[in-house]
C-alpha cells in the first residue's frame, strides 16, 4: 500500500512458479539455475524451505486466486511423487486455487522418471512438460542429455497414457543439424501426437560450456529455413503457432506461459526463482537466493528474497512488449493500460514506428505482430525501449 507512481485499475491474474534446482547432469547449453545432484536430494528440507518462503510471501498475495502452477527446474521429476504430492498439498492449503487449476511439472524422458509419471498425476499434476530436445542420439549426446531417443519416445507414449495434456520440448539449429535432420525430429515428435509442442532455437548463452567451447551450429539462413519448416509441419498436424516458440492443438495452450506473455503476475518460490507482483501503485520484481543451500538457510529463517525492486515506470512499456509481442494474436491496448497503469500516449510513437516498418498491425484497439514482426521480434521489441 506504499505510495507509488502508477495507478493500476485492477490486479492481473496470479500464477505460482516453484523451482526445484537439481538435475542429473548440467547440459553444456544450459544457463538456468540448475545444479547436479551429488548424492541424495534434500527433499524434505527443501520443501520445508519452499513452504516457509510461501508463508512469508502470503501477505503480498492475500485473497488472490492462483490460476496456474508451474514446477520447473532443474529436473523436478527427480523428486519423488510423494514429495511432489506434499508440495502441491502445501500450496493448496495456503493459497486459493482456481477450480481446475493447471499444474505443470517438468520431466526428463529417462526411464527412472518415466516410471513415475502416473504417480505424479495421482499427486495432483495435471500437465507434464517433457524435455526431449531431439530424437537423434547424435544430437542428444552433443547436447549432453542423459537420455536416448528410445527413452524419449517411451516417455512421450507414457505421458499420453497418464495425462490429458502434455508438452514436448524440442530444440533446433543444433550442432551439425541440417534441414533433413530437423524434419526427422519433427516427424517423430508429431507421430507421438503431442497436444502441445515447444520448439526453441539453440542459443549460446554466456557462462555455459558452449560459450567456452562454441560448437559449429547452422547459420542464420538455415535456421530461418528450419523455422519455416517447423511452422509448416506443425500447422499440417493441427498445431497452431500461438507464440513464437509454442504450438498447440485447440484448448491445449499452456495457461501458465500465457499468463507470463500477457504480463500477468507470478509468485516465484525456490532457489533463484524470479517473481513479478503488481500492487495498486507499483509493479515489483523479486529474486530468491540462487544457491540451493543458501536459499534453504535463508528461507527457513524467513528471508528467502535476495533482491526486490520496483520496475521503473520508464521500463514498463518494454517489459510489457517483451512478453505480449511474443503472442501471435497480440494484445489489446486496454490490456496495456490495465497491466502497466500507463496512458496509451506512452507507446503511441513506438506503435507508429512499428506500423511504418511493417512490424505491427494496429486496428480497433488491438495490436498484433505481422509475419515480418515475428521474424524480427527483437527489433520490434526494441522500439519500446525508450517509449
Amino acid at each position: 500500500m506504499r505510495p507509488g507512481l502508477l495507478q493500476l485499475p485492477a490486479l492481473p491474474p496470479l500464477s505460482v512458479y516453484v523451482h526445484l534446482p537439481w538435475c542429473l547432469r548440467k547440459c553444456p547449453y544450459c544457463d538456468f539455475n540448475s545444479h547436479e545432484s551429488k548424492g541424495e536430494i534434500p527433499e524434505q528440507r527443501y520443501l520445508d524451505a519452499v513452504m516457509a518462503d510461501l508463508e512469508a510471501s502470503l501477505p503480498l498475495v492475500w485473497g488472490r486466486t492462483v490460476h496456474s502452477i508451474f514446477i520447473g527446474g532443474g529436473t523436478p521429476s527427480l523428486f519423488s511423487p510423494k514429495a511432489i504430492e506434499s508440495l502441491i498439498a502445501g500450496l493448496r492449503a495456503r493459497l486459493k486455487l482456481e477450480p481446475g487449476c493447471e499444474i505443470t511439472l517438468e520431466a526428463n524422458p529417462g526411464t527412472f522418471e518415466k516410471d513415475r509419471f502416473r504417480a505424479f498425476r495421482d499427486a495432483g499434476v495435471t500437465r507434464l512438460s517433457i524435455g526431449v530436445q531431439s530424437f537423434d542420439d547424435r544430437h542428444l549426446r552433443a547436447l549432453g542429455r542423459v537420455h536416448d531417443s528410445r527413452q524419449a519416445i517411451a516417455a512421450a507414449e507414457e505421458a499420453a497414457l497418464a495425462f490429458d495434456t502434455f508438452n514436448l520440448d524440442l530444440m533446433y539449429a543444433l550442432p551439425g543439424q541440417d534441414l533433413a535432420m530437423l524434419e526427422q525430429d519433427l516427424t517423430q515428435a508429431l507421430a507421438l501426437l503431442p497436444p502441445h509442442l515447444s520448439v526453441y532455437h539453440l542459443t549460446i548463452e554466456p557462462n555455459t560450456v558452449f560459450a567456452k567451447f562454441p560448437p559449429k551450429v547452422p547459420d542464420d539462413d538455415l535456421a530461418y529455413a528450419m523455422l519455416d519448416r517447423i511452422t509448416e509441419m506443425t500447422g499440417g498436424a493441427g498445431l497452431e503457432r500461438y507464440e513464437v516458440s509454442a504450438y498447440a492443438k485447440p484448448a491445449h495452450a499452456c495457461h501458465h506461459n500465457l499468463n507470463y506473455w500477457q504480463f500477468g503476475d507470478y509468485l516465484g518460490l525456490g532457489a533463484g526463482a524470479h517473481g513479478k507482483l503488481s500492487f495498486a501503485h507499483r509493479v515489483v520484481r523479486q529474486i530468491r537466493f540462487r544457491e540451493p543451500r543458501l536459499y534453504m538457510d535463508n528461507a527457513l529463517a524467513g528471508n528467502a528474497v535476495a533482491q526486490e525492486e520496483d520496475v521503473p515506470r520508464r521500463q514498463l512499456p518494454f517489459e510489457f512488449m517483451l512478453n505480449a509481442l511474443r503472442l501471435r494474436q497480440g494484445f489489446s491496448l486496454q490490456s496495456f493500460f490495465e497491466r502497466t497503469g500507463l496512458p496509451l500516449s506512452s507507446i503511441q510513437g513506438a506503435l507508429g514506428e512499428g506500423e511504418r516498418k511493417g512490424f505491427l498491425l494496429v486496428d480497433g484497439g488491438w495490436v498484433q505482430p505481422t509475419e515480418r514482426g515475428f521474424d524480427f521480434l527483437s527489433d520490434l521489441q526494441g522500439l519500446f525501449l525508450d517509449s
